[in-house]
């Protein structure tokens, strides 16, 4: 990325999220990594450097609420066998390809460190910014315990990717020591396993996992350190566990009802859907080695997740963009855009992915808009998706340039004048 210190966008057409669609007539000018200035008029200042977007779209940067930056196996066995340099290497390419996409924040919902995110933080591998939950949590046998049943525990985590993902505690004090760990980790929330899944051996997709008493105790230590609690969840009956004892945001969600989603609207809580993951798993896990076990869960929630969005929209539940893909699927995070306009309009899952994503991150104002005072995370469109939501597809090439806090990452646009 090359740093500038003072931009002033010009000849282009403002999509902001609370537009219907693009306006004309805008120019923002951007002082280090901010927005300083956004106007439906000439923005006067001599010092700046003139960017002509020639007439293209101007929207804020993308976010995905559901992202494994370090699991690079769509089988999740096959990860005992990566050790943690390969894991690393894998996910630093993972990352970077999330960026190209026009991803400028992504929230790890688990399996990734400190480390990866100072890594980006620090220059030293590009990527988007990166919100972590550490290692995912949940009992032995559920979804966070992906052994085979002839092992009965890993030695250390230390040079086996499946052991590095994930942590198994069982009860209330096991939980909060979990949880405690996350937090000393540097984490910025906490994952929760309250319902089987699908890439996950053994456990039926309507297991009730986590108690009400370690769901609790996950939630009060995480909010004790200025943090949330996410919990990965498909049944109804999961779902009212886990907002009922203050989670504030539930993953997947596919098997959800009119009662559990008036709940979390009462409760203020979020959905983050990634109906993408069960798209992709559905034509192409099988050649990745998951079994038939795996597709047979994977097609019953497939079911219910355009079910779940048009439930939750008429209960006033907030949807966040996710696209929980694991190893060689990632290729498919942007398809979840025209995946959802199978029943939603474009504008709705463009805002998903921005200023409700802001919210879910708790970074509204400064992250999905493009405001005064906001992170000038920022890509530009060949095109109005609006009217084509699938130009925020096919890995960045209708992106004239993507910048994440006022440097480009991306950028054909020509030369500052």
């Amino acid at each position: 990325m090359t740093a500038r210190n003072l931009l002033l966008l010009k000849n282009l057409r403002l999509l902001e999220p609370a537009f219907e669609e693009p306006r004309d007539g805008y120019e923002i000018l951007i002082e280090g990594e901010r927005i300083s200035e956004v106007a439906d008029r000439p923005i006067a200042s001599a010092a700046a450097d003139v960017i002509d977007c020639g007439g293209r779209v101007v929207m804020p940067g993308l976010i995905d609420c559901h992202v494994h930056s370090m699991h690079s196996e769509v089988y999740m066995r096959r990860m005992e066998d990566v050790p943690l340099t390969l894991a690393t290497a894998r996910g630093a390419k993972r990352l970077k390809e999330m960026l190209d996409r026009g991803f400028t924040t992504v929230r790890d919902t688990g399996g990734t460190d400190w480390g990866m995110k100072m890594a980006i933080d620090q220059g030293l591998i590009p990527g988007p910014r990166l919100f972590i939950a550490g290692r995912s949590i949940g009992p032995t046998g559920g979804h966070s315990d992906g052994r085979s049943r002839t092992n009965p525990g890993y030695a250390c985590p230390c040079c086996n990717g499946m052991a590095y993902l994930r942590l198994v505690a069982d009860g209330e004090p096991a939980v909060r020591k979990a949880v405690r760990e996350q937090m000393r980790q540097g984490c910025d929330h906490v994952k929760i396993m309250v319902s089987g899944g699908v890439a996950s051996p053994y456990d039926p997709l309507d297991s009730q996992q986590f108690s009400a008493a370690e769901i609790i105790a996950a939630v009060e230590e995480a909010e004790a350190f200025g943090r949330y609690t996410l919990a990965h969840a498909y049944s109804a009956e999961a779902i009212i566990r886990a907002v009922t004892h203050g989670v504030r945001t539930i993953e997947h969600g596919n098997l959800i009802d009119e009662p559990a989603a008036k709940l979390m609207a009462e409760r203020g809580a979020y959905l983050v859907a990634n109906l993408v993951a069960y798209v992709a798993m559905k034509e192409r896990a099988a050649d990745y080695g998951m079994p038939a076990t795996m597709l047979e869960k994977n097609e019953l929630v497939l079911q219910g997740g355009y079910k779940s969005l048009e439930i939750c929209k008429a209960a006033g539940v907030k949807v966040a963009y996710g696209s929980d893909l694991l190893g060689a699927l990632a290729v498919d995070q942007s398809r979840e855009f025209s995946i959802r306009t199978e029943v939603q309009k474009p504008i709705e899952v463009i805002r998903s992915a921005t200023t409700i994503a802001a919210e879910v991150v708790r970074r509204p104002g400064r992250l999905g808009t493009i405001a005064p005072n906001a992170w000038a995370d920022i890509i530009v469109v060949d095109g109005d998706p609006t009217r084509d939501v699938t130009l925020l597809e096919g890995q960045g090439k209708h992106l004239a340039a993507i910048m994440r806090g006022g440097c480009f990452h991306k950028n054909r646009l020509g030369a500052a004048a």
